[in-house]
């Protein structure tokens, strides 16, 4: 029996976040997002369905732990598929991460406009994920096909209560961290003569720029309203909920133009650079 389409973006991206098939997660993140530009989508409903603890996932990839990940190198046909699946694995969690914070803060006192900025984020990051999956089966492999670790999605647990700690964690550590190593990565596809791939990497690249500012923008919004200083808080918030480190190269230009400043991190990294 075919079940109802949820009538909310809340629903819809639920919907979207709990399925197991990939696909069909890809098809109802583009149809939540257009029916929501469409303006033909109330935001949330007490009917809406329950809010996952976890993504949907397929069988496969087998998660492990984050040494047990396959070796990655631009220099070997089987260590640029290793990557190519990584960035394929970090863009399927992107997806969910963007569904995520559109359904656990759907009841926030916020602009309509933070809904339509993480719906842009949770289609972007759902166009990467169907790049990165097709380059893989263009060279002979597919996503599932090695294993994958979990750390993205544990990462923000620790947020799943709080909003300005949730964009501190995701878009401005998480994404943000895309920004400083892509453009040396997109060099080595180049020289290696994977133009394909480097393709792939330089739309992801630009899209990125667009998700931190998107990020760095609710994030002073929420400080601005608290009258609390962004960058204190900032670093306040990435102590309490981040374990991972914060550390060079920073890609300052990058971060800067998408309203990360280096006031906010250099005081967070270990080493100087």
């Amino acid at each position: 029996m075919a079940e109802l389409t949820p009538t909310t973006l809340r629903g819809q991206a639920i919907a979207a976040l709990a399925t197991p098939d990939l696909a069909l997660k890809r098809d109802l993140t583009l149809r939540a997002g257009e029916r929501w530009f469409a303006r033909t989508l109330g935001l949330s409903s007490p009917s809406d369905p329950v809010l996952p603890d976890r993504p949907g996932r397929p069988d496969r990839p087998v998660l492990v732990a984050p040494r047990l990940v396959p070796k990655r190198s631009v220099h070997t046909l089987d260590g640029r598929i290793a990557m190519i699946h990584a960035l394929a694995h970090i863009e399927l969690n992107a997806i969910d991460l963007a569904l995520d914070i559109v359904a656990r803060f759907a009841t926030q006192t916020v602009p309509r406009t933070f809904f339509d900025g993480w719906m842009t984020v949770a289609m972007e990051e759902a166009k990467h994920f169907g790049l990165l999956s097709r380059r893989l089966e263009a060279l002979g492999s597919s996503y599932g096909a090695m294993p994958a670790h979990d750390g993205l999605w544990q990462a923000v647990g620790v947020t799943a209560d709080d909003l300005t700690a949730r964009l501190a964690v995701v878009p401005l550590i998480l994404e943000a961290r895309g920004l400083d190593v892509t453009p040396s990565l997109l060099v080595k596809l180049r020289d290696v003569g994977d133009g394909d791939t480097a393709a792939i990497l330089e739309i992801i690249y630009e899209d990125e720029k667009k998700h931190v500012a998107i990020g760095a923008k609710w994030f002073r919004f929420l400080c601005a309203r608290d009258r609390i200083d962004p960058a204190r808080r900032f670093q306040e918030l990435v102590r309490q909920c981040f374990r991972g480190e914060i550390k060079p190269p920073f890609n300052d230009r990058a971060r800067a133009e998408a309203g990360l400043t280096p006031t906010f991190y250099r005081s967070l990294s270990p080493v100087s650079s």
